[in-house]
């Protein structure tokens, strides 16, 4: 039986991998093992690893690598101790093959630590760009350590042979988190309002704004916009709180103290993926920069104003509007958004990210790839050259 191996940092990525690791778990020829690492061992994010057991899947081994802090200092150090913490994992038990998925750092620090070991790698949702965000780098980083890739979009696949990687390893699979909508039951609007304890009498206002990690000394004033475009917006808002990332803190403390002002908001640490997933069916309109509006909200016809550069780069759906961070630019997109004309013009909406049948497609090539040689000994992929005009120019 083939060990397979996944790491799971926070709740950006459990809910993306649920539906593989089910099919893995599933599998008769594959055996599940399940690192947890980053924000899941975290009080102030919810302790979100109760999620996990919640959904029925057994915890092997933890990470614990997140410093309180969360200044560049602090992401650094936190790296270098979830790199040692991964290492430690993988003497105790060596994988058969490492499952990632992203682009965060706490996700780098397991693919960097497996290098040496020689573990297959194989990474999910490699390709993608996101100019606002340090991720970017991590991401193209993972693909490098990688060994199979699992692109969601043939334009994401195209960028990963651009990184010198042979096409054979490349296997379109579509956006994971997509699976979820095919077999989950959705909360409705009444039990929304039970767990978030809110009146959700009107269609609520979902908000995920996260630190853009490319300019972190700009958190203060686009936290500042945000805030005061929310206060031009007629509720109610369910607001997520941000990401572990540079300066999270201080997005985390406006949005506190926005909620206290008012009492049609809730901050939520984590909804879980269920209750995620029907707050994107049930709200009128997403506000923020969160990857979800990107590529999942677009299979509810669900109107996003995605703000700012922190998802720029990732090829976008007829539901989004981007905007630049400042109150009035968020405001009208809203006020468009939540029109019905709006909504009535992407009901039919077609996702370019997949038609939720990823996990079959990852789980069928874990598998069967053969685990020799020929997958660890990576080659770089040369492009044709350049003609000899376009190298002139």
């Amino acid at each position: 039986m083939r060990n397979v191996t996944a790491v799971t940092v926070g709740r950006s990525d459990w809910g993306i991998y649920r539906p593989v690791l089910q099919q893995i778990r599933d599998n008769c020829a594959l055996n599940l093992r399940l690192i947890v690492s980053g924000a899941h061992t975290t009080p102030d994010a919810g302790y979100t690893v109760n999620e996990i057991t919640g959904d029925g899947f057994v915890v092997d081994d933890t990470v614990d690598m997140l410093l309180s802090a969360d200044s560049p200092a602090a992401i650094a150090k936190s790296m270098g101790l979830g790199t040692m913490g991964f290492a430690d994992v993988y003497q105790r038990n060596r994988p058969d093959i490492l499952l990632l998925l992203g682009d965060r750092f706490e996700m780098h620090s397991a693919a960097l630590a497996a290098v040496p070991f020689g573990i297959p790698i194989a990474h999910i949702h490699g390709g993608e760009v996101t100019q606002g965000a340090i991720d970017d780098a991590f991401r193209h980083a993972i693909t490098k350590y990688s060994h199979l890739h699992f692109p969601s979009t043939q334009q994401h696949a195209n960028r990963i042979v651009q990184l010198g990687e042979e096409p054979w390893r490349i296997t379109v699979s579509g956006a994971p988190a997509l699976d979820n909508l095919r077999t989950m039951s959705f909360l409705n609007r009444d039990q929304l309002a039970e767990r978030v304890q809110l009146d959700l009498s009107d269609a609520p206002v979902m908000v995920t704004f996260h630190p853009v990690t490319l300019q972190p000394t700009e958190t203060e004033a686009q936290i500042t916009e945000v805030i005061r475009a929310l206060a031009n917006i007629s509720g109610p808002f369910i607001i997520t709180r941000p990401n572990a990332d540079t300066r999270h803190s201080l997005v985390t403390d406006r949005l506190e103290d926005f909620c206290r002002q008012r009492d049609n908001a809730c901050l939520v640490s984590s909804l879980g993926t269920q209750a995620y997933f029907s707050l994107m069916r049930e709200a009128r309109v997403m506000v923020g920069n969160s990857s979800s509006g990107i590529i999942e909200a677009a299979s509810f016809g669900l109107p996003v104003v995605n703000i700012g550069l922190r998802q720029a780069g990732r090829p976008r759906s007829a539901n989004i509007i981007d905007v630049d961070c400042t109150v009035r630019a968020i405001t009208e997109a809203t006020e468009k958004a939540s029109a019905p004309s709006f909504r009535n013009s992407i009901k039919d909406l077609h996702n370019i990210y997949g038609q939720g049948n990823a996990a079959s497609i990852i789980t069928d090539c874990l598998k069967s790839v053969p685990l020799d040689e020929q997958l660890l000994l990576k080659r770089f992929h040369d492009l044709p050259p350049l003609s000899s005009q376009m190298a002139a120019a």
